[in-house]
């Protein structure tokens, strides 16, 4: 056989074991890297802690505070266009204080998830999930005597920050403080899942289904704990929220420490930690963070498939 056809073959097999090689590598990578940020705003563990406190707080108001519901503004509008309807304005402004405060949460939800805010405001969602437990808290010290509507305008506000910083499940869109489009969610899913055969929804509706019995253990519990306890019952709320706190610190602590350890056994360089980092911090966006764009992976697979 000619020389130049056994370099050729050499060749052949050297760059079929290399491309074999740098993929297992890729992938060990990727597995990697999945592990990264288990407990995240999109996570099903944050999801159902979020929903118990959602569900906890509209029966807490219910129950202890005038029986209103102050997480979801529908009940405030419609009360609102009746008693303008029927002349009373004072009592139509009642209502609208609790909305106004609703749009105030979600404006705050904005300005602290903006670029700006990073170098105040770290983490925006731990950032939010403190607000919501200080704001708590202080309710907790309310007494029965106070107008209903300081707590009211308060938990309208927590509430809409919440939801406006929470707002994907999985990718897919939820809500934590009422379960109407959750339901329809689920449903839908449980739909596709049965007709269509489709794993994914089916696992969608799982998810959505356990936010829906969360937000409902939630409300239980709330209403349990508000007959007996009495307006300091909010307190476990906070207690949940601080949960979440906790573990979104730990998650980012173990994080770190499984960065610094690929990153020493060098499945991770230094290109792709400072790019995690960066893609944590905020400061580039989702194609930014790619360790392979679109491109480049087209001609990877177009290369393998040869």
């Amino acid at each position: 056989m000619p020389v130049t056809s056994v370099m050729g073959v050499v060749t052949e097999v050297l760059y079929r074991n290399f491309e074999f090689i740098m993929k297992k590598i890729q992938t060990l990578k990727n597995e990697r890297k999945t592990r990264l940020h288990s407990f995240t705003p999109e996570s099903v563990e944050l999801g159902i802690l979020l929903a118990i406190v959602g569900g906890f707080l509209d029966a807490y108001t219910f129950v202890g505070r005038g029986g209103v519901f102050a997480n979801a503004q529908t009940g405030n509008v419609v009360l609102m266009g009746i008693e303008a309807a029927t002349g009373e304005w004072g009592r139509a402004m009642l209502h609208a204080v609790p909305v106004l405060a609703f749009i105030l949460g979600v404006i705050t939800a904005e300005i602290i998830k903006k670029p700006s805010m990073r170098l105040f405001v770290q983490d925006a969602g731990k950032a939010v999930l403190i607000l919501e437990i200080a704001v708590l808290f202080i309710i907790g010290f309310i007494p029965y005597t106070s107008p209903n509507i300081i707590v009211t305008v308060a938990i309208s506000f927590v509430s809409a920050v919440q939801v406006s910083s929470f707002r994907k499940l999985a990718g897919s869109t939820y809500n934590t403080t009422m379960i109407t489009g959750n339901l329809r969610s689920a449903t839908q899913e449980v739909y596709t899942a049965v007709t269509k055969k489709d794993s994914e929804s089916a696992l969608q509706a799982f998810r959505f289904s356990t936010i829906n019995l969360s937000f409902l253990a939630g409300a239980i519990s709330g209403g349990l704990l508000t007959s007996v306890i009495g307006v300091k019952a909010v307190w476990i709320a906070v207690i949940v929220l601080i949960c979440s706190v906790i573990l979104f610190s730990a998650d980012e602590n173990e994080n770190k420490n499984l960065l610094f350890e690929y990153k020493d056994s060098g499945i991770i360089d230094k290109k792709d930690s400072d790019t995690i980092n960066k893609k944590d911090s905020g400061t580039i966006n989702k194609k930014d963070s790619g360790i392979i764009n679109k491109k480049d992976s087209g001609i990877i697979n177009k290369r393998l498939s040869e």
